[in-house]
């Protein structure tokens, strides 16, 4: 058996065939979501599980339409911090990595203190972050979610813009390529898959230290203020509810930065590893 690359044949693009290989793509995790549902649903009835330990899926629908203002409106407020934060910690992530790629010192001096950084829980973080900045505000979530997203980017982006290969470099140099014109036509190209899947990460990660942020502080307009109060208050479905929020604007968010992916690396061949 042996493995080789093999470019994927040219279709004639159609809707139907597109349409039906999303379908295709899609379905079995439809199933899957619509099984464990249905078996979760009913678990929590014929086991008659407590409301407190695991409210049915039922009675979580039920509180997210009598209460989807309020909920939208709680996500929206979260999804900002959640954006402010990634800008900024993606946006530094990507400058420090430009400069250490540059000047290896530069690296060796800074490497050490990300890592440390990134090895710290965000629950340390967010108690500091909230004294220095007002915890009611949103800048003190975006400090935290900005820490949180800096780290991956900056190394996924240090390894792309460092894998050029040598060749490269030689082909560049023969044609009288300058530092800049090599850094904008190979290493930025080579640099854009890491990227883009380290911005993935971080947008996950956006969303998870935005909500555990709100738990040491922050406005009743928030998402993770509010589960925390509601069950506190035994209001289980509508904090349930808020996780589902909470989980369909992070799916919507890495979504979005796949759409971005897909549309900035179109230039990039399609291949696919088959056996022979």
């Amino acid at each position: 058996m042996s493995a080789q690359l093999e470019p994927l044949p040219i279709q004639p693009v159609g809707f139907g065939g597109a349409a039906g290989r999303r379908v295709t793509d899609w379905l079995p995790a439809v199933l899957v979501f619509v099984a464990s549902i249905a078996l979760w649903e009913g678990l929590v009835k014929g086991l008659h599980v407590q409301r407190f330990l695991l409210p049915a899926p039922s009675a979580i629908w039920t509180a997210f339409m009598d209460n989807q203002y309020a909920l939208w409106h709680e996500g929206w407020f979260t999804l900002q911090e959640a954006l402010g934060g990634f800008a900024i910690g993606c946006s530094l992530g990507i400058l420090f990595a430009v400069v250490v790629s540059r000047y290896s010192i530069v690296g060796s001096a800074l490497m050490p203190y990300a890592i440390a950084a990134n090895a710290i829980p965000i629950i340390a973080f967010a108690p500091i972050t909230n004294a220095w900045f007002n915890p009611l505000t949103k800048s003190s979530k975006m400090a935290v979610v900005a820490i949180l997203c800096f780290f991956p980017v900056f190394v996924n982006v240090v390894r792309g813009l460092r894998s050029v290969k040598p060749q490269q470099i030689e082909l560049m140099r023969s044609y009288a390529a300058g530092d800049f014109t090599i850094f904008r036509l190979v290493r930025v190209p080579t640099a854009l898959p890491y990227l883009f899947t380290s911005l993935k990460v971080a947008s996950v990660l956006a969303m998870i230290g935005a909500i555990v942020s709100e738990y040491f502080g922050g406005s009743l307009e928030a998402l993770g203020a509010n589960i925390k109060q509601d069950a506190s208050l035994f209001q289980f479905e509508k904090a349930w509810a808020e996780i589902v929020i909470a989980c369909l604007l992070g799916i919507g968010f890495y979504l979005a930065v796949a759409l971005v992916e897909r549309v900035a690396l179109r230039w990039q061949p399609r291949v696919e590893i088959t056996g022979a």
